[in-house]
């Protein structure tokens, strides 16, 4: 049974609870590199960038995950992206570790629920990145 009843109807549906998450950084240029590279195997790029200092990923133009250099720096957030399958996952994993991301969890089976597969990665400024598949 999934941790949330109903979750596949709600992404079904195109509703989901938070509509974008910001989270603020120490050394934007860094950060950037980190989230462009981790996140383009998810299929997310940057769409929206204000002054070298902002940016905005996401898909087909709209952003919904945002870095900005601001104070004070988010530490220890956990920010989970959803995957399409396990290999997109073992992907985001290598691909976040390439680019100078802490590993915080190989890639595996997790006891949140029996199809749970999530990786994580420490960020620049140490906030828990995962990529995580909720199917066999």
């Amino acid at each position: 049974m999934p941790l949330v009843p109903g979750r596949r109807w709600i992404q079904e549906k195109g509703k989901t609870m938070i509509d974008h998450v910001n989270l603020n950084v120490r050394d934007w240029t860094a950060s950037r590199a980190f989230y462009a590279q981790a996140l383009a195997v998810l299929g997310y790029d940057v769409v929206k960038e204000w002054d070298g200092a902002a940016s905005g990923f996401g898909r087909d133009g709209q952003p919904s995950f945002f870095i900005e250099r601001r104070d004070p720096v988010s530490t220890g957030i956990h920010v989970a992206f959803t995957a399409d399958d396990r290999a997109t996952v073992d992907a985001f994993h290598a691909a976040a570790i390439a680019a100078g991301g802490t590993d915080n969890g190989a890639p595996g089976i997790r006891w949140y629920h029996p199809n749970y597969y999530g990786a994580f990665v420490l960020d620049p400024d140490g906030n828990n990145v995962e990529a995580v598949c909720h199917h066999g």
